[in-house]
């Protein structure tokens, strides 16, 4: 769904169906969509600036337009990037297309459970998690419950690194003008194996508690860091963050 929403090729005609139906009940998921891919490639961008070479893509989905090892490539070609995600079509795809990047690895692991993927083989082998590393959760945390507790999963990932790294989040939230079309939109996604669970400002800061927030802290995806040159913006749907590991 993603990847089609970006106008890339590796989707389906499920994925195709359901984005009609998604924007339907929520006109403004593009932008958003592209606004928050926007918001990725600025903070990896950012992020390589600051001496970041290792990367840990979380929820990475099938690789897209503007994906992670693209932009790291760009900047530091020895950059090295290791994508995960649940579906195993994703992980399959992902792995045919970067079957010969020897900086790049896919694994198939849940979120759910970070010991399995900090201590996997494939994720040792390709990162050092005695340097600086930046996990990305973009646009998954969303995707677990509060009976999950996606504080504890985060607080997993930061035990885990060193001081110097980072952790990237971007995460749906709910606006008042919105509040039909969001309501409308969360009870689509619960008729998929995914529910989608919107949180505050205030909630994402509580799921980041012991990382230092690096300006200019929470904001919509179009607020940080944005680009001089960049269009219009979307509604504020989606929140960003980039925190240091002190």
């Amino acid at each position: 769904m993603y990847d089609h929403l970006l106008g890339g090729y590796h989707n389906f005609a499920v994925d195709r169906e359901y984005v009609e139906r998604l924007e339907l009940t929520f006109p403004g998921t593009r932008p958003a969509v592209y606004a928050n891919r926007a918001f990725l490639g600025r903070a990896i961008r950012w992020l390589v600036s600051v001496g970041i070479r290792q990367f840990l893509d979380i929820g990475s989905g099938i690789p897209t337009l503007g994906n992670v090892h693209e932009i790291v490539e760009e900047v530091a070609p020895s950059g090295r990037v290791m994508y995960v995600d649940i579906d195993p079509v994703a992980v399959a795809h992902a792995r045919s297309m970067l079957l010969k990047n020897q900086r790049v690895g896919v694994l198939q692991a849940d979120l759910h459970r970070p010991a399995e993927i900090l201590g996997h083989p494939d994720v040792v082998e390709l990162l050092d998690f005695s340097e600086p590393t930046a996990v990305v959760l973009s646009s998954v945390l969303h995707f677990i419950s509060d009976d999950d507790d996606p504080r504890g999963i985060i607080t997993q990932f930061r035990d885990a690194l060193v001081s110097g790294s980072y952790i990237v989040v971007s995460h749906g939230t709910q606006i008042a003008e919105l509040a039909e079309a969001q309501e409308s939109t969360r009870r689509l996604y619960q008729r998929t194996p995914t529910p989608a669970n919107f949180r505050s400002r205030e909630q994402v800061a509580q799921l980041l508690t012991g990382l230092d927030l690096v300006e200019p802290g929470i904001v919509p995806v179009a607020d940080w860091r944005p680009d001089p040159d960049e269009g219009a913006k979307p509604l504020p749907v989606l929140l960003a963050a980039v925190a240091r590991m002190p």
